[in-house]
């Protein structure tokens, strides 16, 4: 089992920052892939970034979405077992729940079904 907790969401401007992080324990050795989710209000969850671990240690690979490319960046730290999701540059549309998942069969993917463990969520609300 892996467990994951999300935090750092908030209300912030349009065209502030965040800095959402996704702390794991458990048989946290066995994932592969790390992967943000978003849901706003009406809307199916959807993908946002994802980070792959080579030999389920350094993270390595980065994808994300078109929508936030350019604005947001994933990254990993081994030490502290804990994913982030740095966003710059926030839009009222990125305002959602934040899920934070884990893959334990893939290094890299971008589908929901993929990802065996999911955290609570995180409110993330940008006012314009």
């Amino acid at each position: 089992q892996v467990q994951l907790v999300e935090s750092g969401g908030g209300l912030v401007q349009a065209g502030g920052s965040l800095r959402l992080s996704c702390a794991a324990s458990g048989r946290t050795f066995s994932t592969l892939a790390m992967g943000w989710f978003r849901q706003a209000p009406g809307k199916e969850r959807e993908f946002v970034a994802a980070i792959s671990r080579s030999g389920g240690r350094t993270y390595i690979h980065t994808y994300y979405a078109a929508s936030v490319r350019g604005r947001f960046r994933i990254s990993g730290d081994n030490a502290k077992n804990t994913v982030y999701l740095q966003m710059n540059s926030l839009k009222p549309e990125d305002t959602a729940v934040y899920y934070c998942a884990a893959d334990t069969v893939r290094e890299i993917s971008v589908q929901q079904p993929d990802y065996d463990y999911w955290g609570q969520g995180t409110q993330v609300t940008v006012s314009s």
